[in-house]
């Protein structure tokens, strides 16, 4: 019996669990505070002792080009270990820190694939749609579970009624992450209708719906079809709005067709982005209950491939 190996994950998700689960008891046994979490530590650690042969023993910070964010490679200094590199460039913690929780998320799941090198740009870190890509959309998934544990999230955004970007700044700094990775996780489990809308240059670039408002048929197609940001909104900037970030009620016709929709924006988290909330009324229109049914059956990474008609 001493002889069996404990079964690790296989998901990204449960990875993220174990590991959460792994970091919670060892803050509490020394009294330290759980958050943020320390990657850097934990990925040359864990490793070292669940991987002896083929641990992390790098993580550093390198100069690339501005669309890269970090990388998963061979250390090139001792065979069969690994390294963790992230963009030295990059000004904001959370990114780095999302970063390198993607690219531990790589290292479990998928450098037996190939052996390779995994290079990781900034689209990696944003387009969490399996159809973009499966590896990428795992190791997002991860390190979303992993900095942002449930359990802990949902006590922070248990009073937020009526969230606005500005309101999740100090939920971001408590685990240190980006905005965007901060609204994602609450997007992923309110049972309000609302959408993260990311716009470049006056265009829609992505955006991402929480489950109910999915299901109520709001979806912009914008992987096929190039949308435009409404004049009107807040994310397009031709209007004057004292605070955007506290955000601003829209009456239909510009958001929706047929509803009124709360947004609040704040610029450039990655200095040429509009980064926007929307929350819609809770029920829907009566005109598209029939689409209850409709999509059903959709989870909220389906997000990117079913987005509203305008």
């Amino acid at each position: 019996m001493g002889d069996e190996k404990i079964k690790l994950p296989s998901t990204a998700k449960a990875w993220a669990i174990h590991l959460s689960k792994v970091v919670k008891v060892f803050h509490e046994i020394h009294g330290l505070d759980r958050f943020p979490i320390d990657v850097a530590t934990i990925a040359r650690e864990y490793t070292k002792n669940v991987y002896p042969d083929a641990p992390i023993t790098l993580v550093e910070g390198r100069r690339f080009s501005k669309k890269f964010e970090g990388a998963l490679v061979p250390n090139p200094n001792k065979a069969g270990e690994w390294g963790i590199l992230y963009n030295s460039s990059i000004s904001s913690s959370g990114r780095i820190n999302f970063t390198l929780g993607h690219e531990l998320g790589h290292y479990l799941l998928h450098r037996h694939l190939t052996g390779d090198p995994i290079y990781c740009v900034k689209s990696d870190m944003w387009k969490w749609d399996s159809e973009y890509g499966k590896m990428e959309a795992e190791a997002n998934q991860f390190a979303s579970y992993l900095l942002i544990p449930l359990d802990d999230f949902r006590d922070q955004v248990s009073g937020l009624d009526k969230p606005t970007v500005d309101a999740f700044e100090e939920i971001r700094r408590r685990y240190d992450v980006s905005l965007t990775a901060a609204i994602l996780k609450w997007l992923e489990i309110t049972p309000k209708r609302a959408m993260i809308v990311v716009g470049r240059n006056g265009f829609i670039d992505w955006s991402w719906s929480s489950n109910p408002l999915l299901k109520s048929g709001v979806f912009f197609k914008a992987r096929q079809n190039i949308i435009p940001l409404p004049d009107d909104s807040l994310a397009a900037g031709k209007i004057t709005a004292p605070n955007a970030a506290i955000g601003k009620m829209f009456a239909a016709g510009v958001w929706s067709e047929h509803e009124d929709v709360f947004e609040s924006t704040i610029f450039s988290e990655y200095h040429d982005l509009a980064i926007s909330l929307l929350l819609y009324p809770n029920a829907p229109p009566s005109r598209t209950n029939y689409l209850l049914s409709k999509y059903d059956d959709l989870e909220p990474s389906d997000t990117f491939g079913h987005f509203q008609r305008r």
